[in-house]
């Protein structure tokens, strides 16, 4: 007799499931899978729709929990791990996605009952439905403590000390819309590779864009040319690109703007040395590679590449998206740790594209808010330091050393520089000057601010060393 098939899973359920091991395993968001512990098929749409959702509830978890507050006698303290977590979900549906409340209420009922018991449901519903009635009339509470850091950390939910360091830097209102900036659904960037039709690159705009573009129109993906790039497209939704197979053809690669703009302001040249001293995943190295190769640079000839990085394997992750994108003859993958690995040759341009603290990138990163502390901060300093060091013993002299960051930090940008320069009086800071667009340079420096220029933050400096 025949197996009777596993009932559907709802993208519900899934998502609590896939929270609790946020939290209890600290599990990264981007990498969670659709295994689950119960019975029951996952399809991609459920599993697509429960990944949204938990991002989504990651990134406002701290304004859920105010709110929620309000309405559960005890404490969220007192509740299940389970409960708590559905109620999170259905406060974000009622809250930020704007479910009808009805709909809202019933699934986070379901949800409940499914995971614990009936009980669990009835105060599922209670505390929604009050919750909703607060939300029709306009009288959903909001944080007062007096403590401005605080009162905005709550209601854009990140962790307070991010806050006051932010207010310090740039007032009240750039806080609040970097803050809001970071609780978007964020756009994604797409790069075009020059091989977005099967017989090779393109001649048609920079890069085959406009072969991409009009490939991810045919696809449903709607793309909106880069405001500051021309080669790149952003597109509101990945899954079209994905399941057409465009990633792995190779046709366009997924990067976001700030990213490649580093590589404008390294801006690398046919037939030169070329280090990326912190190569992994490789987006940076590559582009750098084909930004050599559009120029003219010979495969096996002078131009080179090396991506180096201290692990095998992410220094793969390199190799395969060179091969993917046309350019494995440019690319040359090392192994080794930049502090101790003795270069073999001075390069002439040397790109560190540090480890950092990542408060460019929340928006994309949802976990990572609730994951860093003031300590991460002195600790990736002092290994900057280090980094930035050891690059610039591969500078040949008259060579360029670009050093930048996906952070937004004093502390990890410019104070690394200055530090740098310090210590090394060989170099000097050389504006980014015309390699990137006016309106996200700052002075000598390039900045990317994610509530500024819709992208993600990032900072790089050329540092130039004397001949």
């Amino acid at each position: 007799m025949p197996e009777t098939p596993a009932p559907p899973v709802s993208a519900r359920v899934l998502a609590v499931e896939r929270l609790l091991r946020v939290e209890a395993d600290g599990a990264f968001v981007a990498r969670l899978g659709a295994a689950r512990r119960g019975a029951g098929r996952v399809d991609a749409e459920t599993a697509r729709a429960a990944s949204d959702y938990v991002a989504g509830v990651t990134r406002q978890k701290r304004w859920l929990d105010f709110l929620l507050g309000h309405y559960v006698r005890g404490g969220l303290g007192a509740l299940d791990l389970e409960l708590l977590q559905t109620l999170r979900v259905g406060a974000y549906d009622l809250v930020v996605r704007g479910t009808a409340p009805h709909a809202a209420v019933n699934e986070a009922v379901e949800t409940a009952r499914a995971l614990l018991h009936r009980g669990a449901g009835g105060l599922a519903n209670a505390v929604l439905r009050a919750l909703a009635r607060a939300l029709r009339d306009g009288a959903l509470p909001e944080p007062s403590t007096g403590d401005l850091a605080d009162d905005l950390a709550v209601r854009h939910s990140h962790p307070t000390w991010m806050v006051r360091r932010w207010l310090a830097a740039w007032g009240e209102e750039a806080t609040a819309r970097f803050l809001a900036s970071n609780n978007e659904p964020p756009r994604f960037a797409l790069r075009a590779t020059g091989r977005a039709q099967p017989d090779g690159p393109q001649p048609d705009g920079p890069g085959g864009v406009d072969a991409l573009a009009e490939r991810l129109t045919s696809l449903g993906a709607e793309p909106e040319r880069s405001r500051w790039l021309d080669d790149f497209v952003t597109v509101g939704r990945l899954q079209p690109v994905l399941r057409a197979g465009l990633l792995a053809e190779g046709a366009c690669a997924v990067q976001d703007e700030a990213a490649g703009l580093v590589v404008r302001v390294l801006d690398p040249q046919p037939g030169e040395a070329v280090l990326d001293g912190a190569a992994a995943p490789g987006g940076k190295a590559v582009y750098a590679a084909q930004r050599m190769a559009a120029g003219g640079a010979i495969p096996g000839g002078a131009g080179r590449l090396v991506a180096l990085d201290v692990s095998e394997a992410k220094t793969a992750l390199v190799a395969e998206a060179a091969r993917a994108q046309g350019v494995a003859d440019l690319v040359e993958t090392v192994t080794a740790d930049l502090t101790t690995w003795t270069p073999p040759r001075p390069f002439d341009r040397v790109l560190l594209d540090a480890p950092c603290s990542g408060t460019g990138v929340l928006a994309k990163r949802a976990d990572l808010r609730w994951n860093r502390s003031p300590e991460d901060l002195r600790e990736l300093a002092a290994l900057q330091d280090r980094l930035l060091d050891a690059a610039a013993r591969a500078v040949r002299p008259g060579g360029l050393l670009v050093y930048s960051t996906c952070s937004v930090e004093a502390e990890e940008n410019d104070d690394r520089v200055g530090a740098f320069l310090a210590r090394h009086a060989d170099f000097s800071l050389e504006p980014v000057g015309a390699l990137v667009p006016e309106p996200i340079r700052d002075g000598d420096v390039y900045r990317a601010l994610p509530h500024v220029h819709g992208t993600d933050g990032a900072f790089a400096a050329r540092l130039r060393r004397a001949g």
